[in-house]
C-alpha cells in the first residue's frame, strides 16, 4: 500500500494511493500515529479507501513528520567519488562501521514544494536517498529479525551546502548549517509498505531539469538495512515513525560530477515501487 499525507481544503489528513488517484485513509491522526496503530487498522483503512471517492484537489504534503532523522553512508560508489572532490580519503572504519549523523525533523518539506536556497551558500546539492521507516518497537534488535521492525520506505533527497561542508568536516562535528536549514530535508512522494518494495534491489535515479545525473541499486549498499538498524538501535529504543536513511546512491549527487544546481532547476528523483519526488530550487537568499 502506498500511504501519503495530503491537504484538500482542510488540515493534513492521511490518504491512500491508488490507481486513480489520491483517497482518504479514513484516519483520525497524522502519519506517525497511523503507523502506530497499523496491525490494528490496516484493514479498515484499505476498506475505507476502496469505498471512498478519489480527492481531485488533493495536495501532497511530506508523507510524515519523522521522530527523528538519522542518515548513514552506504553506497561506496557515492563515498569514492564524494571524498575525492573533497580532498579527503575513505576512513577504513567505515567498511565496519555503519555510522550516522542526525538530522532534524522540523526541517522536512514534501512534494512540489520549493527547496529553499540559503544565502550562505554558493554550491547547493542534492543527495538522492532511500528512507526507511520504522514501524514497530525495539531495542538491541537482532540483525536477523531487523526487517520486521520496518514499516516502509519514501524517498528522501537530503539537501547540502557543499562550501559549508568543505569548512565544516576538517572541525570533526557536524553537519551543521551544510545540512541544516528550513526545507533542507524532502521526504515523499508516498511511504510505501514494505509489502511493496524488494529493499535487496531497488533502482534508485535522479534527473535534473529532464537529464538524467546518476543513480544506482540498493543491491550495492555496503551496509544493508538489516545492518543499520541493528546498529541503531544498540542500547536504544527505536520508535514507529523514526526515519533511516540509506546515504547517496552513486551518482545521486553533483558533488560527483562536479555540477551543482542553479536556481530554478527542476529535481526529479524516483525509487522503483516508490515513485516520483520532484521539487524545484528556490533563488538564493529566497
Amino acid at each position: 500500500m502506498k500511504l501519503v499525507t495530503y491537504r484538500d481544503g482542510g488540515g493534513p489528513r492521511v490518504g491512500v494511493q491508488l490507481a486513480d488517484g489520491i483517497h482518504d485513509a479514513g484516519f483520525d491522526g497524522d502519519m506517525v500515529a497511523l503507523i502506530e496503530r497499523w496491525d490494528d487498522v490496516r484493514d479498515a483503512v484499505t476498506k475505507r479507501a476502496e469505498s471512498s471517492p478519489m480527492l481531485p484537489g488533493a495536495v501532497l504534503e511530506a508523507p510524515l513528520r519523522p521522530r527523528s532523522l538519522r542518515d548513514f553512508l552506504t553506497f561506496e560508489g557515492h563515498l569514492k567519488n564524494a571524498m575525492t572532490n573533497l580532498g579527503r580519503p575513505i576512513a577504513s572504519e567505515w567498511y565496519t562501521t555503519p555510522a550516522y549523523y542526525k538530522g532534524m525533523p522540523d526541517t522536512v518539506i514534501g512534494p512540489d514544494q520549493e527547496i529553499a536556497w540559503p544565502g550562505y551558500t554558493e554550491k547547493l546539492d542534492h543527495e538522492l536517498e532511500l528512507a526507511i521507516v520504522i514501524g514497530k518497537r525495539g531495542k538491541d534488535i537482532p540483525r536477523e529479525r531487523a526487517l520486521e521492525h520496518v514499516f516502509g520506505y519514501t524517498i528522501w533527497n537530503d539537501m547540502s551546502a557543499r562550501d559549508v561542508q568543505t569548512r565544516e568536516l576538517p572541525v570533526g562535528m557536524g553537519p551543521a548549517k551544510a545540512k541544516d536549514w528550513d526545507g533542507s530535508n524532502v521526504l515523499g512522494p508516498c511511504v510505501a509498505t514494505a509489502d511493496e518494495v524488494d529493499v535487496n534491489d531497488l533502482r534508485l535515479t535522479v534527473k535534473v531539469n529532464g537529464e538524467t545525473w546518476g543513480g544506482d541499486t540498493t543491491a550495492r549498499m555496503h551496509h544493508r538495512v538489516e545492518d543499520l538498524i541493528a546498529y541503531a538501535s544498540q542500547a536504544q529504543t527505536l520508535y514507529p515513525g523514526e526515519v533511516l536513511g540509506s546515504g547517496t546512491a552513486t551518482g545521486g549527487s553533483g558533488l560527483e560530477l562536479n555540477r551543482w544546481l542553479k536556481p530554478g532547476d527542476l529535481i526529479e528523483m524516483e525509487a522503483e515501487g516508490i515513485g516520483v519526488l520532484r521539487n524545484r530550487v528556490g533563488r538564493p537568499g529566497g
